[in-house]
């Protein structure tokens, strides 16, 4: 199980990684036997690169990131944290990013890498996580150079329509309409932007930005968009799904490719120990529906 506490133990030395993937071959970033994925190739080259052995005699390499991306799902500003032996970090933290750029597949880039500060937790010392999604509508298709970022969607879209739909999704709200449930786990989620744009090459972009997202909720969101935008669904169905707080069969999880995730937001260093606290937090909404302070904490898994 990947560690989840924001204190370091003595003689290690907590280092946080910005990196970035194309999710097109990878299933998912968690490690899962027999597949491929972000967390298994990253961790290998850390303990390659590090020199830190094999089998048994393995010094671990655990992995903590701000999102759990799924299968398909691509990141250009992910953050992760590993904790390593002081005299390890000593010896080599200088080259470590030119060695992993030796070491990784050309699908994992890392871009960053330093010492994170006292109580810094990639997941739970998150403040907000950015992702776009990108769609064209053009009747010929997508552009193949980019078939793998940008879904094709069989109906013109109207943005204006999509960005009036937005409103009604915004704040603190219980997102199980729009989210795979997990036992346990709360649906309770601030939606801080949701917004539409169109380029000049004619893909559409949605900007989706959270304190954190449960399993589908940005796909579909998306989907329930599409659907407004393409005139099936008035700019008001969006909201009212989400008043039912069920899942609606109208809403489609939209394919994983024309995500990724962009930026995660951390607070100052004087406040991350508190932020880790507040995201521990299981989180609900009293009867009258306002929010109540807290984070979400089951919130890694995404989107």
């Amino acid at each position: 199980m990947t560690d989840v506490t924001d204190a370091v133990e003595p003689g290690k030395v907590r280092a946080r990684l910005d990196l970035s993937y194309d999710g097109k071959d990878f299933s998912g970033w968690a490690r899962q036997r027999g597949r491929r994925t972000v967390q298994q190739e990253l961790e290998d080259a850390i303990r390659v690169v590090l020199r830190l052995g094999r089998g048994d005699e393995a010094v671990p390499v655990d992995l903590t990131v701000a999102g759990r991306t799924d299968a398909g799902v691509h990141a250009r500003g992910q953050v992760a944290h590993v904790d390593l032996p002081e005299d390890v970090w000593a010896e080599h933290n200088g080259q470590l990013l030119r060695r992993l750029a030796g070491r990784l597949p050309m699908d994992v880039r890392v871009w960053r890498v330093g010492a994170a500060p006292e109580h810094f937790n990639a997941r739970f010392s998150a403040v907000w996580r950015r992702y776009s999604y990108r769609v064209s509508d053009h009747p010929g298709g997508v552009d193949p150079l980019l078939r793998s970022h940008v879904l094709w969607h069989n109906w013109p879209l109207d943005v204006e329509a999509m960005n009036a739909a937005a409103p009604h999704l915004l704040g603190e709200h219980d997102f199980a309409a729009y989210c795979k449930k997990r036992d346990g786990a709360t649906t309770v989620r601030t939606l801080q932007q949701l917004r539409w744009e169109r380029h000049e090459d004619g893909v559409l972009e949605a900007t989706v930005k959270a304190d954190a997202f449960c399993h589908n909720m940005v796909r579909s969101l998306v989907g329930a968009m599409l659907f407004v935008g393409d005139g099936h669904r008035p700019p008001e169905w969006p909201g009212e799904v989400l008043a039912g707080r069920v899942r609606d069969s109208a809403v489609h999880v939209v394919r994983p490719h024309g995500l990724t995730l962009e930026e995660v937001g951390y607070p100052p260093d004087g406040e991350l120990e508190a932020r880790n606290r507040a995201a521990r937090n299981r989180r609900s909404l009293p009867a009258g529906g306002g929010g109540v302070p807290g984070g979400a904490a089951a919130g890694a898994g995404c989107c």
